[in-house]
């Protein structure tokens, strides 16, 4: 029942909330008791002048929104959400730290619509500052540091013993509606969250020659991380099941915090990389696209990815043991797009949801040899 499930789903969450200072923040952070991961930190940072606007709005005395923290065992707090808030507050005064623990360069503010005096203006005057010459930068002043360092802000804690679930849901859905981050960006923040050598990973693997030579992702599409997106996709359909309740981006959602926990670090290398050296050498950078009429067309897509690379990936000890693999995985490649059942794969309006419980177990039982 709906309600019985509220309330167990209740269960697992405690919350608490605090209006603090941004100078409280900042002891905090400088007293390691709140912490922002510094490579999940690297993943979508501000530019300049979104920067320059959170400090006018501060100025302004605007309200800023709170803060999300999560409660370690540790009872140390661990950001979730607002890392773009706090970070740039803390790089604007010269405290944000690398990933080394050295310090960050500080920042320097831009011209804004209501205080155009904010150009070159920076905490205080610093070498180390690029682009512009101490003599051209301008200190924001003791007052201003002040009315910046009162400037109060809400936090919200899940406190123990919330569900550790809860605090990748959390992340995701606050971030969700937003511009700054796409579903891919902030499933790797996740994954950071979760197990970082499992991310580094598969940024490594996202980067292997016949990946990106087969997926032939543009530097735009790069960018968005669609390469990393179709890597956890095709790790996903790898090593867990679907059956076709969930929308198929809770399910990825899910299965990237799950292969995480997993941690199958030297399989899924394995099955990643012997997969698609085999669809390159066989077929080469067309291995996933559609075959029709004696030819390649269209660019790759999601029924490529889950029909023919899952496919092979589900078959692969089986097809490397045949006397001739890459004719195997060719011949069965271009037959694919043949078949009555793909056919339904690109049917308009077909959801992802149908879509998915047909392609990964075709695939998997049509290059089964």
């Amino acid at each position: 029942m709906l309600t019985d499930e509220i309330e167990n789903a209740k269960r697992l969450v405690r919350t608490d909330a605090y209006q603090m200072s941004i100078g409280e923040i900042v002891s905090l952070y400088d007293d390691g008791e709140i912490i922002i991961d510094p490579e999940f930190q690297r993943l979508f940072r501000w530019g300049n002048s979104q920067k320059s606007r959170l400090i006018e709005s501060i100025l302004l005395g605007i309200p800023l929104p709170p803060i999300f923290v999560f409660e370690k065992e540790d009872a140390k707090w661990e950001l979730v959400d607002g890392l773009q808030r706090l970070s740039t507050l803390l790089e604007f005064m010269g405290k944000l730290r690398t990933p080394e623990g050295m310090k960050e360069r500080p920042s320097i503010l831009e011209s804004t619509k209501y205080l155009p005096s904010l150009h070159n203006c920076v905490w205080e005057k610093s070498e180390k500052i690029e682009d512009v010459d101490v003599d051209n930068q301008i200190e924001v002043g003791k007052i201003n540091q002040l009315a910046i360092r009162r400037a109060r802000i809400g936090v919200e804690i899940l406190k123990r013993p919330s569900d550790e679930q809860t605090k990748f849901d959390l992340f995701q859905r606050l971030n969700a509606g937003g511009t700054i981050a796409n579903a891919q960006e902030l499933r790797n923040c996740v994954m950071l969250m979760v197990n970082k050598e499992y991310f580094r990973m598969v940024k490594s693997l996202a980067e292997t020659e016949s990946f990106r030579q087969i997926t032939g992702f543009t530097d735009d599409q790069k960018d968005r991380q669609k390469h990393m997106e179709f890597a956890t996709r095709f790790l996903i359909h790898c090593f867990t099941s679907y059956d076709g309740k969930l929308d198929v981006e809770e399910y990825i959602d899910d299965g990237t915090v799950k292969l995480c926990r997993l941690n199958n670090i030297p399989d899924a290398r394995s099955v990643f990389i012997r997969t698609f050296d085999l669809l390159f050498a066989a077929v080469g950078e067309n291995a996933l696209r559609r075959f029709e009429g004696g030819r390649y067309v269209q660019k790759v897509g999601l029924v490529g990815l889950e029909g023919i690379a899952v496919g092979v990936a589900k078959n692969i000890d089986n097809i490397l043991n045949l006397a001739d693999p890459k004719s195997y995985v060719r011949d069965r490649s271009q037959a694919f797009w043949a078949q009555q059942e793909s056919a339904g794969f690109t049917s308009p309006g077909l959801r992802g949801t149908v879509r998915l419980t047909r392609t990964v177990p075709f695939g998997e039982k049509w290059f089964c040899p």
